[in-house]
């Protein structure tokens, strides 16, 4: 469905950005959106950078698309992120009626199907797990440090 490239590699491109967030002390999610084939946004979380709790890597990456196409609909879209949208984000996700949703590590205690499955748009496929194993190691590694 996105061409060439398959979901690792663009999992890999948000993976890169958590990174970015866990040098500069942010809990280390990283999201970008593609459309056609192409990264059109870009994010991290930057909830201590910017005093707000509501700067997630999923509503900036999705700020910027919607900028980008000067719409607040994002149907050919697809929104990869590292860690399960929170119920906020996926509720962002929802009435964007993003067309996609690709997400690596669940997020067991905060992530929306905590609360329930159908928070996005009816016609959002959604795709788990993908750098599973990864996503969740850098997270880990982050609140084992911030532990310290």
């Amino acid at each position: 469905m996105l061409g060439e490239r398959s979901h690792e590699e663009y999992m890999g491109y948000a993976l890169q950005l958590a990174e970015q967030a866990y040098e500069e002390g942010e809990i280390p999610v990283g999201a970008i959106v593609v459309a056609n084939h192409r990264i059109i946004a870009r994010a991290y979380n930057q909830t201590e950078k910017l005093n707000d709790p509501t700067a997630h890597a999923e509503m900036l990456a999705l700020t910027a698309a919607f900028d980008y196409f000067g719409a607040k609909y994002l149907p050919e879209c697809t929104l990869f992120v590292t860690l399960e949208p929170c119920v906020m984000c996926a509720g962002a996700i929802h009435w964007s009626q993003l067309g996609g949703l690709v997400y690596g590590a669940a997020d067991d205690k905060k992530g929306y199907t905590c609360y329930h499955q159908d928070i996005p748009h009816k016609k959002t496929f959604v795709t788990s797990g993908v750098l599973e194993v990864e996503c969740r190691e850098l997270l880990q590694t982050f609140f084992k440090r911030m532990r310290k």
